[in-house]
């Protein structure tokens, strides 16, 4: 029986093992490394933004060492900045592109392409569907390596929220009526007028929003001091209970002091 059982074992120990070298040898193995990424995590309907990504270690797998950097954005207006630079960190070439996707920017080691730095400018887009939980988001860069032969895989995606000014106002209100309802524990009646402001706030009835907000702040701080007050009254009456027990306890003793008396 053991022999069968290790016969078993090493067959399935066998084929998860060949099972890893067939999965390593169809999955693309990273090939660069991002240094650094410099973005913002929201931004404002219609302002400008900047992220930047450098990337570094761009030669990871030695048999590749030429290849090519593509992006995408969800930004408009856009303007791409290539920056290649060499071992010494001297800049080696720079292009731009326009648009929101870019490809075709050649990585070589043969170039002394040693690092790139890749900067995205655009300004932030349109809510198609705002959303409270979880809040809208847009893509803000994603980069892409394509091998020759037109393999891609990819080295990094980033997005970011995006809002208005007055859908800004009304989820700073809904989040102080969040927390308020958080601080009451239990208060039901908030809780579901807070939905009724989330439901609001994503059909975009801002200010149908804000004043349920503040409703349903209104009725937790509401439901919370009602709570401390009787949790107050709790408190008291068990304070009497217990001086009533002393007291009860102090007479009794007392008449059995003197009911003792009486007998001697």
């Amino acid at each position: 029986m053991t022999k069968t059982n290790l016969s078993h074992s090493s067959k399935l120990l066998a084929a998860l093992a060949t099972f890893a070298l067939l999965t390593a040898a169809v999955a693309p193995a990273a090939a660069v490394s991002v240094a650094s990424t410099d973005a913002p995590d929201t931004g404002e309907v219609g302002t400008q933004v900047t992220a930047t990504v450098t990337l570094d270690a761009l030669y990871k797998d030695p048999s590749l060492e030429q290849w090519q950097l593509a992006g995408s954005t969800g930004l408009n207006n856009v303007t791409w900045t290539v920056t290649w630079y060499d071992q010494t960190g001297a800049k080696v070439n720079q292009q731009s592109f326009d648009g929101g996707n870019f490809s075709g920017a050649t990585v070589s080691a043969a170039e002394n392409h040693a690092e790139v730095q890749v900067k995205v400018t655009g300004t932030v887009p349109a809510i198609e569907q705002f959303s409270y939980e979880p809040q809208q988001q847009f893509l803000l860069v994603e980069l892409q390596q394509t091998r020759s032969g037109g393999t891609s895989n990819e080295i990094l995606s980033r997005t970011a929220t995006h809002y208005t000014e007055d859908s800004r106002e009304a989820r700073q209100a809904l989040d102080a009526a969040a927390a308020a309802i958080d601080a009451a524990g239990n208060a039901p009646e908030a809780s579901k007028t807070f939905d009724n402001a989330v439901s609001a706030y994503n059909a975009g009835n801002f200010d149908n929003a804000i004043d349920l907000a503040n409703t349903a702040e209104k009725q937790a701080k509401q439901a919370q001091s009602a709570q401390q007050r009787n949790r107050l009254i709790m408190y008291g009456v068990a304070a009497l209970v217990v001086v009533a027990l002393v007291v009860g306890g102090v007479l009794y003793w007392r008449s059995q002091q003197d009911s003792y008396d009486k007998l001697g």
